[in-house]
């Protein structure tokens, strides 16, 4: 049965037990679509989240090339009206950092001659802990891998009279060997836990087919499982390289005289005052100690990410 129009009736539909088509909505529009509740929501706390961090950045940069009288106006976020570039050379140049007057440069390179090898050494005694604790298990290996779980969650103030009296006694308190030492022996907890839960999602049986082709402990571990650690390793580098470089205290404690690094001339920079506080060179010098940490976040995030995402947090 039909109804006039042609379409079917009210009494075949319910007969059939059909539900009468519902009237089509009307498309919604782009900016409709764009500019939901939700997205409003998202976008609103996303342009909080980058102003709470990019307008100190921005303090700090436009203060760094603004000469000091445009300082002394007060006027904090104000463009710079003569830029100059002064405050930079004299953060890296002449810069008093107690009572040398050398900039920050000597900071820098000794915060590359203490990250270098304390990266390296830290990730490869990690790798190598990781690897065997997942494949070769030894006894007792749970307890150990608890003390080394333990140890990554152990405050560093704890720690710092014995190392001082384990590294005075060796004759390394004070010394580079000794610096990258303790950074060593503290970043290797974590290394091992990240290293262990990749390997730990690893399928046993490429481990059992190398040791059936005869594969001892260290050819299966360099020529198997560190090439195919390379996610998990940019992820060690990224942690270690930004720890170390960011590093205060045992940097602090341990390097000695010689050996600062560029978190500790930083602070000798704005605690020297001798006269007028310069604020720009203040600003420049910060700048300068976090271009290496932030160069590294832009250049290799989206590594990090991929890291992240292949399981190299994994338990």
């Amino acid at each position: 049965m039909r109804g006039a129009g042609g379409a079917p009736g009210e009494a075949a539909l319910a007969q059939s037990g059909k539900q009468p088509p519902s009237p089509a909505r009307p498309p919604r529009s782009g900016w409709a679509r764009a500019f939901t509740p939700a997205r409003l929501g998202v976008y609103g706390f996303l342009m909080m989240a980058a102003l709470f961090f990019l307008l100190p950045l921005y303090v700090m940069v436009a203060t760094s090339v603004k000469p000091m009288e445009e300082i002394r106006l007060g006027a904090l976020f104000a463009l710079p009206v003569a830029p100059t570039f002064e405050p930079w050379r004299a953060a890296w140049q002449s810069a008093c950092t107690g009572l040398e007057c050398s900039g920050i440069q000597g900071g820098f390179w000794n915060s590359v001659r203490i990250v270098v090898p304390s990266a390296v050494l830290s990730i490869l005694v990690g790798a190598v802990n990781g690897y065997a604790l997942s494949f070769w298990r030894i006894r007792g290996a749970s307890v150990l891998f608890g003390v080394l779980m333990a140890g990554a969650f152990i405050p560093a103030q704890v720690m710092l009279y014995p190392m001082v009296r384990m590294l005075a006694a060796a004759d390394l308190f004070g010394t580079l060997p000794g610096v990258v030492l303790v950074h060593t022996v503290f970043g290797m907890p974590v290394m091992t836990l990240l290293f262990r839960n990749y390997y730990a999602a690893l399928p046993q049986e490429l481990f059992k087919a190398a040791r059936i082709d005869g594969g001892g402990f260290w050819r299966i571990f360099f020529e198997l499982m560190l090439p195919m650690s390379v996610p998990v390793v940019v992820v060690a580098l990224i942690m270690q390289v930004t720890g170390i470089w960011n590093d205060f205290l045992l940097g602090l404690v341990f390097a000695g005289t010689e050996n600062l690094p560029m978190t500790v001339q930083l602070n000798n920079i704005i605690n020297t005052t001798t006269g007028e506080r310069l604020y720009n060179v203040n600003m420049a010098a910060t700048i300068l100690t976090s271009l290496v940490p932030l160069t590294l976040y832009f250049v290799s995030g989206r590594w990090f990410v991929r890291g992240i995402a292949s399981g190299a947090v994994k338990g």
